[in-house]
C-alpha cells in the first residue's frame, strides 16, 4: 500500500482509504442497502490487513451505526491508524436536521469518540454546512478550541460543489477538503486542485466508485431497496449511469478492474491525498486495497476519459 500526505497536516495515508458509510447500515435510510455487522467488521479488519491506516466516517451515518462498527473494528488496532469522521447532521432530537453551533459539536465530538471507542480522532469535518459558514472564519474557532483540547488533531470540511471548496479556502482556515470526485465528478481537476495545492490542503475524494456505477456491475435496468440512496432515483438516471460507465470500460484490463481503474484514476492526480471508496465486504474491501497496486492509467486513458467527460459521455 502507498501512502501519500494528507496537505499540511502531515499525516501518512495510505492512498487506498476505507469510505464507511455503507456500513452504517439502511435502518434509516441514506445508505447502500442492507449490511451484515460481522462481515462489515470483517471488511475493515482485512482493510488493516492490507495496509489501509484511514478510515473516513460520520455520526450520521446509520445514526452513529457506522461509528459503532469502526469502533469495534479498530479495538486494539487504533496505533498507526487514523480516523475521520464529520458532524452537523443532529439526530439526536428526532428526524435529522443541520447544526453547527459550538456547543452541539462539542457535544457530537464526545458521542462519536465513545463509539469510535478512542479519545480523538485525527480529522474532524464540518458535514455540508451552509455556503455562509465556510467562507466566515468565525466558523473555526470551535474547531480550534478541540484542537486545543487534543480531542481533534486535525479539521476539515466535506463540501459538494467547487464553489464552496473556494470559499473554505478563502477562510484559509481548513487544513483537509473532502470532495466528490471521480470519472463522474471531474470538474474539481480544473476548479479546485490548483487553489489546494497552493494552499497545502488535503484533498480526501469520495465517492471515487461513483455510487458503486464505476465498478461496472450495475445492470441498465436494477432497482434498488428502500434505505438505499439510490432507491428513488429515475429509471433513466440509472441506465444513464450504466452506460456512462460502459463508455469507459476500455480503463479495465486483464490485470485491473473497472473498480481499480476508476480509483486509479482519482490517484493520478497528486493533489489527491487519500481517497474513500466504500466497502460491504471483505471482497470489496481486497478488491479496493489491491488498487494501490493495480497499474496505474497511461497518459492517453487519462485523456481519453477526460474528453468523454467533456462530452457528457456521448449523452
Amino acid at each position: 500500500m502507498k501512502t501519500r500526505t494528507l496537505g499540511r497536516t502531515r499525516l501518512k495515508v495510505s492512498e487506498i482509504g476505507f469510505g464507511a458509510w455503507a456500513v452504517g447500515g439502511n435502518a434509516h435510510g441514506n445508505s447502500y442497502g442492507p449490511t451484515d455487522d460481522a462481515e462489515s467488521v470483517a471488511a475493515v479488519r482485512r482493510a488493516i490487513d492490507m495496509g489501509v491506516n484511514f478510515f473516513d466516517t460520520a455520526d450520521v451515518y446509520g445514526w452513529g451505526h457506522s461509528e459503532e462498527i469502526l469502533g469495534e473494528a479498530l479495538s486494539g488496532r487504533r496505533h498507526g491508524l487514523h480516523i475521520a469522521t464529520k458532524v452537523g447532521g443532529d439526530f439526536y432530537h428526532g428526524g435529522v436536521r443541520m447544526n453547527f453551533d459550538p456547543g452541539y459539536i462539542a457535544f457530537a465530538l464526545e458521542r462519536s469518540l465513545k463509539r469510535l471507542r478512542t479519545d480523538h480522532v485525527d480529522v474532524y469535518q464540518l458535514h455540508n454546512p451552509p455556503a455562509e459558514m465556510m467562507s466566515d472564519p468565525a466558523t473555526y474557532e470551535v474547531l480550534e478550541a478541540l484542537k486545543a483540547e487534543h480531542q481533534i488533531d486535525h479539521y476539515g470540511v466535506s463540501v459538494h460543489e467547487p464553489s464552496e471548496a473556494a470559499l473554505c479556502l478563502g477562510a484559509g482556515s481548513p487544513e483537509v477538503l473532502q470532495i466528490p470526485f471521480s470519472l463522474f465528478r471531474q470538474e474539481w481537476i480544473d476548479e479546485t486542485f490548483d487553489a489546494a495545492r497552493k494552499a497545502n490542503v488535503g484533498i480526501i475524494a469520495r465517492e471515487p466508485l461513483g455510487n458503486g456505477f464505476l465498478t461496472g456491475t450495475i445492470r441498465p435496468d436494477a432497482r434498488f431497496p428502500p434505505g438505499d440512496i439510490r432507491h428513488h432515483w429515475p429509471p433513466a438516471m440509472v441506465a444513464g449511469r450504466v452506460a456512462a460507465a460502459k463508455g469507459l470500460s476500455f480503463l479495465a484490463q486483464p490485470d485491473r478492474t473497472m473498480a481499480q481503474a476508476a480509483l486509479r484514476f482519482v490517484l493520478a492526480y497528486p493533489e489527491v491525498s487519500v481517497t474513500i471508496p466504500g466497502a460491504k465486504t471483505v471482497t470489496q474491501a481486497e478488491e479496493n486495497a489491491a488498487a494501490s497496486d493495480a497499474p496505474p492509467l497511461s497518459k492517453d486513458d487519462v485523456e481519453r476519459a477526460r474528453r468523454l467527460y467533456a462530452k457528457d459521455f456521448g449523452m
